[in-house]
């Protein structure tokens, strides 16, 4: 049922093939029987599961890289003008395309749910995907992240569905025209794209317009900037608004969420009726996070119930509060948390789990733009552990900042009374996380870069 592959895609180049959002759709077109090839910059489990696909990988970048009969290049905005190989298709005149462009052409003639929002996406999506794939639907789905179950974050399938995690950093999920969006907040990030509020909620206030006549905004009742988002593009015509939470007036009312150790037990009010499912990873924002999948899936015509049920299957997303493992006594765990709501609802979520215990956190700022704009909150989320080992910034796409360094976290977190120690040598971390902790302890390593690294060398150190 699903469509074939776009004539522009049929041969593509990805610079950066091995990211999350990009290898994604290179594994879906090369599912679909696209001759894929492209670059990254190291080698990886993701190079090598593209190659098991078919596809060619380079390591590097290289202007010789890029084939001539290459139908087109697919970059993200992290790509530099500069790269060689953009330099090079330039020369060769091939087209460049936008990774949400090629994603966009991939969902043509499916019905498309979008998760957007500030945090959350990933789960959503993974929730979604899991649940609609246990149902028998088949669905193709593109995350940003692997899935504990398929261990990928990526595939075609051979249903009318496809589940997309939609990225507001770039502004490129305008580019797509769902028949359900969701979204989950509305907050001040990517400050490098965003000036303002303002700025974001015209760019959300543009995705919610994509949305196909007859389709649906599954949207926060709970959180503030949903809520405004909410209240400026009701009344649009050909455009169902659901929204859900815990606020009294939600369309799909989360009653209650009970923790159970590492999971929750989820009621909500559906149609007027209680409907109470388990949702198999800990804390609030997960299990509001499951509320809005299922809003979704039944805005599809997904039974309820039958949803609900398979929402339960759902294990996790890797680097989403993943356990590495336990040595010594201590449970070492990995979040992607990197802004300052993202870093304090995992830290509750775990201070929740770890009743008795301390825990203790790993924590590798990122971005240099995002620590000048929310360094202090940050700082303050910190307070939340027992102790923390605070990272120098991960730059990614940056070039440095003067003046904007850790620092600017540590005095936050030191002045909301945390415990908090800089370690500038990431090498140096293992060792004094195992001086650190003792039995019982929970370790969460946090953030959005290389820092995931860290947990296995941790585990090593605490079991010598």
């Amino acid at each position: 049922m699903a469509p074939g592959i776009p004539a522009a895609l049929e041969r593509p180049h990805f610079i950066g093939i091995g990211g999350a959002g990009m290898s994604g759709i290179a594994k879906i077109l090369a599912q679909r029987g696209a001759k894929v090839a492209g670059s990254d910059a190291k080698e990886s489990a993701t190079a090598e599961a593209l190659r098991a696909l078919g596809a060619t990988v380079h390591i590097g970048h290289a202007a010789g890289h890029l084939a001539d009969d290459a139908s087109c290049v697919v970059v993200s905005s992290a790509i530099r003008p500069d790269n060689p190989e953009l330099v090079r298709a330039a020369e060769l005149s091939v087209p460049v395309v936008h990774r949400a462009d090629a994603l966009a052409s991939l969902m043509d003639g499916l019905r498309a749910i979008a998760v957007a929002g500030t945090h959350g996406k990933t789960t959503t999506t993974s929730m979604l995907a899991v649940a609609l794939s246990g149902l028998g639907l088949d669905p193709s789905y593109a995350i940003g992240g692997d899935l504990e179950g398929p261990g990928t974050n990526a595939a075609h399938g051979e249903g009318d569905l496809f589940v997309a995690e939609a990225d507001e950093s770039d502004r490129s999920f305008q580019k797509y025209a769902p028949r359900v969006a969701i979204v989950l907040n509305v907050e001040l990030d990517h400050h490098a794209n965003y000036a303002s509020m303002d700025e974001i909620y015209e760019s959300f206030e543009t995705f919610t317009g994509r949305i196909v006549p007859g389709g649906t905004l599954v949207v926060s009742a709970d959180q503030g900037g949903a809520v405004e988002l909410t209240r400026r593009v009701r009344g649009r015509e050909g455009l169902q608004v659901v929204t859900y939470g815990e606020a009294e007036g939600a369309d799909v009312r989360v009653h209650k969420i009970t923790p159970r150790g590492l999971t929750s037990e989820v009621t909500v009010v559906l149609d007027g009726r209680y409907l109470t499912f388990t949702v198999s990873v800990p804390g609030r924002h997960y299990a509001l996070n499951a509320v809005a999948a299922l809003a979704a899936g039944v805005a599809l015509g997904v039974p309820a119930h039958n949803l609900a049920s398979a929402l339960g299957t759902y294990t996790g997303v890797k680097r989403r509060l993943q356990l590495k493992g336990e040595a010594g006594g201590v449970q070492v765990i990995d979040s992607y948390a990197h802004h300052p709501t993202e870093m304090a609802a995992d830290l509750e979520a775990m201070r929740g789990a770890a009743t008795g215990s301390r825990l203790l956190v790993v924590f590798q700022p990122h971005l240099f733009s995002r620590t000048q704009e929310l360094g202090t909150e940050m700082g303050q989320a910190l307070a939340l552990a027992d102790a923390s080992v605070v990272l120098d910034i991960y730059p990614a796409r940056e070039d440095p900042v003067p003046g904007v360094t850790s620092a600017l976290i540590i005095e936050a977190a030191q002045a909301a009374g945390a415990d908090v120690t800089a370690v500038h040598d990431k090498a140096a971390v293992p060792a004094a996380v195992a001086g650190m902790a003792r039995p019982g302890d929970l370790v969460l390593t946090m953030g959005a870069g290389d820092v995931t690294d860290l947990g296995p060398r941790i585990l090593d150190h605490l079991s010598n």
